[in-house]
């Protein structure tokens, strides 16, 4: 039986993912292979080359910031706004990051295989990626639409993953997985009001739209793998743009994984399992 780990996007809400990875892997979940999108595709890179240390990926979430992903550019972003350029946000920081935390490694040359969903930003089509540069391949996942610049690779101009497949359980099911845990990072269900920046509205209206295609995509496959659709956290009261929180995300997200793991979905506890 093959198992696969697929990690969704969600922003910042991408430390919950973390939290969900320790609780599993401490309860001895492993997978054959991992499937991520956006921010899990970030978290599913690091994931497949250190399967075995996710402290260190706790670590490195808990010293991120903000602008170490989404550094403000003025004059960039008003050339976006202008029309000049096609971003509002230069993607040379999250390069930057990414070659400290992944390195120059090929997406072939990972532990444990890994898999990475993105756009074509010409047809819409849905896009996997599963050879070349890991570094190239997840920032073409994490291309926001109007934020971050869309990558070319390979004669294809590309986008984040998240536009058309969030939640990427089709592919995980497509590369032959029989047992699919998925790790999704949810939406902020508790706001008292709306994200103060246009990239926190940005955001938040994304991770609401792309839930509803985790919740189809339960119903279309539950008939033909093991899925378990690992529980979000709600409520929730943090925003996608928000990195400040990260500690208090993936602190909260292993003790609900814990909780839902003891509450009777272990390995092997049923055809699907999710949260009541």
């Amino acid at each position: 039986m093959a198992t696969a780990f697929v990690l969704a996007g969600g922003g910042s809400l991408g430390a919950i993912e973390v939290g969900m990875l320790a609780a599993l892997t401490g309860a001895g979940v492993s997978p054959d292979f991992v499937v991520g999108t956006s921010v899990g595709a970030a978290n599913a890179a690091w994931f497949a080359l250190h399967p075995s240390d996710v402290d260190s990926l706790v670590d490195q979430w808990v010293s991120l910031r903000r602008t170490d992903v989404f550094p403000v550019r003025p004059v960039t972003g008003l050339l976006g706004l202008l029309g000049v350029r096609d971003h509002l946000v230069p993607n040379t920081a999250l390069r930057r990051l990414l070659e400290r935390s992944v390195g120059p490694i090929d997406l072939t040359g990972t532990v444990i295989p890994v898999h990475v969903g993105a756009t074509d930003v010409l047809s819409g089509a849905e896009v996997l990626l599963s050879k070349g540069s890991a570094v190239d391949a997840v920032l073409a996942s994490t291309a926001i639409p109007g934020v971050f610049p869309p990558m070319q690779l390979d004669g294809r101009y590309l986008m984040d993953g998240g536009a058309v497949n969030n939640n990427p359980v089709s592919y995980a099911v497509d590369l032959g997985a029989d047992e699919v845990w998925v790790l999704p990072t949810g939406y902020a269900c508790a706001l008292t009001s709306p994200p103060r920046s246009a990239l926190g509205v940005a955001l938040h209206a994304l991770t609401l739209l792309v839930n509803h295609r985790l919740a189809l995509d339960v119903e279309r496959y539950r008939d033909r793998v093991e899925l378990r659709v690992v529980p979000e956290l709600c409520p929730l009261q943090v925003s996608p743009g928000d990195f400040s929180r990260a500690r208090e995300l993936i602190d909260a997200a292993y003790a609900r994984t814990r909780e839902w793991l003891a509450a009777g979905c272990p390995p092997g506890s049923g055809h699907t399992c999710t949260p009541a």
